[in-house]
C-alpha cells in the first residue's frame, strides 16, 4: 500500500473514531439532524474504507473491534429495550419465571423482587412494562448472565450484555470468513456486516441481541456446508431460541436435503431428521419455563406484532391507507391476519419452485424469504435488518446494505414527543430501497445464486 493510501486509511479510521465517540457520549435520539449527519459521515467513512482492498484483514478486524469498544461503558441512547432485558435477567436470578409476570403489575403492587425495579420500569416505559416478555430462552440466558455478574448496577449489566454481543460478532466474523472460503467468495465480504455502522450502533451500541442469533445461524450454515446436518440443526435451534425469526427458514431446507440425495426416500428421511433435531432442541430450551400460563402469555405477546404494533412499514402502510377509504379504522386487525398467509405462500413458492440445492442458493432463498416478510410486515424496527445484512454477505445482492443506510430515516419518529412518524421520510426510505432492489434484480442482473 502506498504511503498516501496509508494516510487516507488512518484519517478515515480517526474520523470514524471521533464520530462513534460523539455518537456514544453526546447524542440524544431526539436530536434527529445530528443523528443524520453522524450517520452519513460514518457510512461515508465505511464506504471509502471498503474501497481500499489493500488494507490487511487484521487491520479491518482491529478497527471493527475498536469501534465497538468505544460504546462499552455508556448507556444506550437510541433504545430503551435494554431495561427490560435487565429486568428479565434479574427476575431469573431471583428464581422467578419472567414469562409469568408483568413489570407493571409488580410495580403497582410494590412487590417487585429485584433491585432497582422502579428505575428499570421507568426506563423500559409503560408500553413495554405492560406486556409479557417475548424474548426466547437463550436470549434470557444472556440477560441472566448480565444479572449474575452485575445485579446492583444497570451500567454493569449493560457492559456484560455488550461484551456478549461483541463476542458474538467476533464469532460471526470467524465462521463467516470460513463459510465464504467454502463458497469461494471474497472473504472481505464479511466486512459488509462487521464494519457496517448500522451493525455497530444498533447492536453493540443499542444492545439488540441479533448478533447472538446470527452467530448461531452462520455457524449452522457452515456446518450444513460441511454436510454435518445434525450439528447444523442444533445450532439453528439455538438461533431460534434467541430470536424466533429463523423459524421462517425451515421450509427452505426441503430441496437442499431431497435434491442432493440420489434417493428421494433417503433425502426425505434426512429432512425429517433435521426438522426433528431443530424442533426437539427448541423444545428443550423452552422446557425450564414451560407451563400452560407461559404458553398463553408468550403466544399473546408474539401475536401483538401482528395485531397492535405499527412502525416503519412499507406495503402495509399503503394497504392501510386503501383500507381507510372503505372502512376508516382498525385496518391492522384485518391486514395483520393476511400477512402470515402471504408470507407462507411466498415461502412455499421459494421452497418448491426455486432451485435451492446449493448452500449459496439456499442462503439467497433465505434472504428473499425474510425480505418479503419484512416488506409486508406491520412493524419494521431498524435492528431487524441485521439478518438481511449477514445473509447478503454470502450472495450477490447488496440491497440490505442500502437499507442499513436509509433506515436511519425511521428514527425521525423519535424526534417528536410523543413519537410520530413522518410518512414522507418513510416513503423516501422505501423509494430508495426498492429502486436499488429493482436495479439489482432487473437492470444489473446479478449472477444467479
Amino acid at each position: 500500500m502506498s504511503l498516501l493510501k496509508k494516510y487516507n486509511v488512518l484519517i478515515l479510521t480517526f474520523v470514524s473514531v471521533c464520530f462513534y465517540t460523539f455518537f456514544a457520549y453526546s447524542l440524544e435520539r431526539t436530536e434527529f439532524y445530528k443523528l443524520l449527519i453522524l450517520w452519513i459521515g460514518l457510512f461515508g467513512s465505511f464506504y471509502f474504507l471498503l474501497q481500499n482492498k489493500q488494507i490487511s484483514f487484521k487491520y479491518w478486524v482491529a478497527i471493527a473491534i475498536l469501534f465497538r469498544l468505544i460504546f462499552l461503558f455508556v448507556i444506550p441512547n437510541l433504545s430503551q429495550d435494554f431495561y427490560r432485558f435487565i429486568w428479565d435477567g434479574r427476575m431469573i436470578l431471583e428464581g422467578f419465571n419472567p414469562y409469568l409476570s408483568l413489570p407493571q403489575t409488580l410495580i403497582e403492587q410494590n412487590n417487585a423482587p429485584i433491585l432497582q425495579a422502579t428505575e428499570l420500569y421507568k426506563g423500559m416505559g409503560q408500553l413495554n412494562g405492560s406486556h409479557y416478555t417475548n424474548y426466547p430462552p437463550i436470549n434470557q440466558l444472556c440477560f441472566f448472565l448480565a444479572a449474575l455478574f452485575s445485579k446492583h448496577s444497570i451500567l454493569g449489566s449493560v457492559i456484560v450484555m455488550r461484551l456478549l454481543i461483541i463476542l458474538a460478532d467476533i464469532g460471526i466474523l470467524y465462521f463467516g470468513k470460513k463459510l465464504l472460503e467454502k463458497l469461494q467468495l471474497p472473504v472481505h465480504n464479511i466486512f459488509l456486516y462487521i464494519l457496517n455502522p448500522f451493525v455497530i450502533i444498533e447492536f453493540t451500541g443499542n444492545l439488540h441481541f441479533e448478533p447472538i442469533m446470527l452467530f448461531f445461524v452462520v455457524w449452522s450454515l457452515y456446518k450444513l456446508q460441511q454436510q454435518k446436518w445434525i450439528s447444523a440443526g442444533i445450532l439453528l435451534a439455538f438461533a431460534v431460541s434467541v430470536k424466533l425469526i429463523p423459524l421462517i427458514f425451515l421450509p427452505l431446507f426441503y430441496q437442499w436435503f431431497v435434491k442432493n440425495e440420489t434417493s428421494y426416500t433417503f433425502g426425505i428421511k434426512k429432512l425429517i431428521g433435521f426438522y426433528t433435531v431443530v424442533l426437539l432442541t427448541i423444545a428443550i430450551t423452552f422446557l425450564p419455563f414451560f407451563s400452560l400460563e407461559f404458553i398463553a402469555n408468550y403466544s399473546n405477546s408474539v401475536g401483538l406484532w401482528f395485531r397492535n404494533f405499527e412502525f416503519n412499514a412499507s406495503f402495509y402502510y399503503i394497504a392501510r391507507e386503501i383500507g381507510y377509504l372503505f372502512r376508516g379504522y382498525n385496518e391492522i386487525a384485518i391486514i395483520g391476519k393476511i400477512i402470515p398467509i402471504l408470507t407462507v405462500s411466498f415461502l412455499l413458492a421459494l421452497t418448491f419452485f426455486r432451485r435451492n440445492t446449493s448452500t449459496m442458493q439456499l442462503i439467497t432463498a433465505m434472504l428473499f424469504s425474510l425480505s418479503f416478510y419484512y416488506f409486508v410486515s406491520t412493524t419494521m424496527h431498524p435492528w431487524y435488518i441485521g439478518s438481511l445484512l449477514i445473509l447478503s454477505v454470502f450472495t450477490k445482492y447488496r440491497f440490505p446494505v442500502v437499507w442499513s443506510f436509509v433506515i436511519i430515516l425511521s428514527y425521525q419518529a423519535y424526534a417528536n414527543i410523543p413519537w410520530k412518524e413522518n410518512l414522507w421520510l418513510i416513503t423516501l426510505e422505501y423509494v430508495v430501497l426498492y429502486s436499488f432492489l429493482i436495479w439489482e434484480l432487473g437492470i444489473k442482473k446479478p449472477t444467479q445464486n
